[in-house]
């Protein structure tokens, strides 16, 4: 099993790159790990939100195998601890027989479609961030969670 991060758009700050792969290579030594990223629709300034979201839908859809459980992050989502999330996951990869996918939607959020392809949707906080600083900090609870399971001293309770 591959744990699978979507999102749309490149980021645009460097310094949330750099972020994101010191994670993406402290992920490496933990669980097998794709960063799939979906280019910015070209002049999706000329679409109306709720257009944007079906348009880059069914471009996540795409990149969904039939079998993949599929999570979303999204504010309505279930919040969790460090240490409960580390817990769900732990669950995720013993229950879950195909890939772990995680999506993080545009701006605007997700299609009606995506929706109804997820199995579950989780929240890293009941604030607002960009959609681009979350990829930065699921990467890095992805990492806590894992050093978590196996009891090393990343994380401090």
């Amino acid at each position: 099993m591959k744990i699978k991060l979507i999102a749309i758009g490149k980021t645009d700050e460097s310094f949330l790159e750099e972020g994101i792969e010191k994670y993406l290579k402290r992920l490496k030594h933990y669980h097998p790990f794709e960063f799939v990223i979906i280019p910015d629709i070209k002049q999706g300034g000329k679409y109306t939100p709720e257009n944007l979201k079906e348009a880059e839908g069914k471009l996540i859809l795409q990149k969904i195998q039939e079998g993949d459980h599929v999570i979303l992050l999204d504010d309505k989502g279930k919040g969790f601890t460090s240490t409960e999330f580390a817990d769900f996951l732990q669950k995720k990869l013993n229950v879950v027989n195909t890939n772990l996918i995680f999506v993080i939607g545009g701006a605007f959020g997700f299609s009606a479609a995506v929706y109804q392809r997820a199995k579950e949707k989780i929240s890293l906080s009941k604030m607002t961030f960009s959609h681009q600083m979350v990829r930065l900090f699921f990467i890095e609870q992805l990492y806590r969670g894992f050093t978590i399971l196996r009891g090393e001293k990343y994380h401090h309770d």
